[in-house]
């Protein structure tokens, strides 16, 4: 494996940062960015009136969701293969005002979904143990969960991306299993009950997307993978069909095993009562703690692109110097510190109410990112780019029309609560980027300065397998 160059930890001595990510753990963290298993796909199955909607849906939404998304990942993060990720492509493209903003949403929706998992593995266990159902030992769980998976995060991305294999592998494992129990009871007509009185296309679009977004999350330490033209694309790909597997597969055996009258009781944690009725109390137990195990892969792997993205966005000075301050594992210390006191604050919100507020700020991020990429298509024409998705100006802008649609029609579908919070939160950004800018022109807090960072770009573009990348960074430059 391939060796970062010597940095600075927290206490300004020099250390030597762990191993860069490979192909094998990058598919996995990039799986668990983006799901991580069947767990919380149980809501499809209610808010779809039954099963069919809910397999289409997973057979359907990656074809003009994921995929898409998948191969504009792949090309922007080889052409841009530094920590911040997206924050670069919008900066590179729109310029900083837009890169900045484009951060903090997709900062605060990562966040928010990263509150999401201690309350799922809450929500699997209280099935076996009731006393989760009350507050006074709920709130002491998700403190004490959140505090523990924070510090693992703490001790090095390369132990991050080895665990998620290993993770993947025991969260999966029960639902091969249960698929095998359920073959000699399955009824392939139980998949096409569908009763459209009890739609609820809000929650339906809401966990469908929530399901099959953040492809794009892991280009934030781009910076921290091994050769990421080469390793990027071929980690993508596999990371979809491992996805989709994930998915279809559960649900097959769960809907086609069971009568369709129990569709009414799928949500979030139910695939516990579906591995007892399929396989017994094992697999039921089994089921639960790949759930636990599962939720602790998906927080990591949120939890270290949030925290690279906001290293990223301070290592080209839109956020104050100590964001890229790292501790002696190679880890930014301040930026894991920010991202978990945010899932604290933010994990007291119920499960679909999470959703619908990270999806609306998620669509409206991928939005921009959509227009970033037609744009330097047409703008930086010359960009090297070692991955290139096979498709003219014409061909990419009707690729990012479909998936344009559908983040439209979840922004559409929205509360009017989601409306306001999320607007509270773009309002926010639009004010904190010249209250940053103030900051550093009146030199109230230090950023990293402009020659260290004209350093940085002249080391990346020297990389014989990222060229290119030096007029691209200092475009970022303010």
């Amino acid at each position: 494996m391939g060796e970062q160059p010597i940095s600075s930890n927290e206490n300004g001595a020099e250390t030597k940062p762990n191993p860069k990510i490979t192909l094998l753990p990058l598919i996995f963290l990039i799986f668990y960015e983006v799901s991580g298993g069947p767990f919380g796909v149980e809501d499809s199955v209610k808010s779809g009136g039954g099963p069919l909607l809910a397999l289409l849906g997973f057979l359907i939404f990656p074809l003009i969701w994921s995929l898409p998304e998948a191969l504009i990942t792949a090309e922007l993060a080889t052409s841009f293969p530094e920590n911040g990720g997206y924050v670069v492509w919008i900066s590179s493209a729109f310029g900083q005002f837009w890169g900045f903003q484009e951060g903090f949403w997709k900062w605060f929706s990562g966040v928010m979904d990263n509150a999401l998992y201690p309350v799922l593995f809450l929500d699997y266990l209280k099935h076996s143990f009731p006393v989760f159902n009350l507050v006074a030992a709920r709130v002491p769980a998700l403190l004490g969960i959140t505090f523990s998976l924070t510090y693992l995060n703490y001790r090095g991305l390369h132990i991050v991306g080895f665990s998620t294999v290993l993770l993947a592998i025991f969260s999966l494992c029960p639902f091969i299993v249960m698929a095998l129990l359920s073959v000699p009871r399955i009824s392939p007509k139980r998949w096409l009950v569908v009763d459209f009185r009890k739609v609820n296309w809000r929650g339906y679009f809401n966990t469908m997307f929530w399901n099959l977004n953040y492809w794009d999350k892991a280009s934030t330490l781009a910076g921290e993978v091994e050769n990421p033209g080469q390793t990027f694309p071929k980690a993508l790909f596999g990371a979809v069909l491992l996805v989709i597997c994930s998915y279809l597969v559960p649900l097959m055996a769960g809907t086609g095993a069971l009568a369709s009258s129990l569709s009414d009781e799928w949500s979030d944690g139910y695939f516990a009562q579906v591995g007892m009725a399929i396989g017994g109390v094992g697999l039921s137990v089994w089921i639960q703690a790949a759930s636990a195990l599962s939720n602790l892969g998906l927080f990591e792997a949120e939890m270290s692109s949030d925290a690279f993205q906001l290293l990223g966005m301070s290592e080209i000075g839109m956020l104050p110097a100590f964001f890229a301050r790292r501790s002696k594992h190679g880890t930014p210390t301040i930026s894991i510190l920010c991202s978990a006191t945010g899932v604290i604050f933010l994990s007291w919100l119920s499960f679909q109410e999470i959703i619908e507020f990270l999806n609306f700020l998620y669509a409206l991020g991928m939005l921009l990112e959509f227009a970033a990429f037609v744009r330097l298509r047409i703008k930086k024409a010359d960009l090297h780019r070692p991955y290139k998705v096979p498709l003219g100006t014409c061909g990419v802008a009707l690729l990012c029309f479909p998936p344009s649609l559908l983040l439209i029609l979840v922004m559409v579908l929205a509360s009017l609560r989601t409306f306001l919070v999320s607007g509270a939160v773009i309002l926010f950004g639009f004010c904190l980027y010249p209250f940053l800018s103030l900051v550093k022109e009146k030199r109230w807090l230090s950023f990293i300065p402009e020659e260290e960072m004209i350093l940085t770009s002249d080391k990346s573009s020297s990389q014989p397998s990222d060229p290119g990348l030096g007029d691209e960074s200092a475009c970022l430059l303010p």
